[in-house]
This record gives C-alpha cells, sequence and structure tokens, in this order.
C-alpha cells in the first residue's frame, strides 16, 4: 500500500491571529480555532492547513503530512529511513515520520484505531 497524497499543511507560527489572517487574505476560510492558538483553514478542496503557535524562542517548522489509508496495512518500502513507527496521536490519528535522502523529515498519517 502507498500513500495517497497530501493529507494536510502543518505550520507553525510565532503569532497564531496573523498567520490566520494572511491566509485568510490568500482567499483560506477559518474551519476551527482552538483555545491554545492555533487552527485549521481550507481553500477550496485543497488539503487544509493547520497552523499553531510555538513560543517565540522556539523554530518554526512547515510539514506536509503525507495520507495512508490503514496504518497496519501499510507495509514501508526497505527504501524507507522510518524515524518512528506509526503511533497514535492526541488528536485521534496515527503518524509515521520517515525521512527522505536529504534529512527531509515526512509524517505519514492514518485514520486513528477503530
Amino acid at each position: 500500500m502507498s500513500t495517497q497524497g497530501i493529507e494536510a499543511v502543518f505550520l507553525e507560527t510565532h503569532n497564531w491571529g496573523k498567520a490566520a489572517k494572511f491566509f485568510q487574505a490568500l482567499g483560506f476560510e477559518l474551519d476551527f480555532e482552538t483555545d491554545h492558538n492555533s487552527g485549521q483553514l481550507r481553500n477550496g478542496d485543497g488539503p487544509p492547513v493547520f497552523i499553531a503557535e510555538v513560543p517565540g524562542d522556539q523554530e518554526t517548522r512547515a510539514r506536509l503530512v503525507l495520507k495512508v489509508p490503514d496504518a497496519d496495512a501499510f507495509e514501508p518500502d526497505p527504501a524507507l529511513e522510518v524515524v518512528s513507527p506509526f503511533e497514535e496521536t492526541h488528536y485521534g490519528t496515527r503518524e509515521m515520520t520517515v525521512r527522505d535522502p536529504d534529512g527531509r523529515v515526512w509524517i505519514l498519517q492514518a485514520p486513528g484505531p477503530k
């Protein structure tokens, strides 16, 4: 089984409000906002953008999250460097981390346990 495209874009920011307004100015609409300076925006049929505020002394990151329909059926190709196997997240999914040949980390996301 392989991945099925981009599930989401995950961005970290030092200012949730400014970041949300930036994406709204680009035509994104707010799906939801949390009570801890984060939220999700969407534009059309494309993947959502989830933005989370991090402390000012922390470096911000951007990650593409790739969709996997079933973590239990996913067999990583031996060419993949698995950084961490599928693990449950606090937001109800399962995620695996892999590293590409240039050292970038990619997140593979599957639905949570049934």
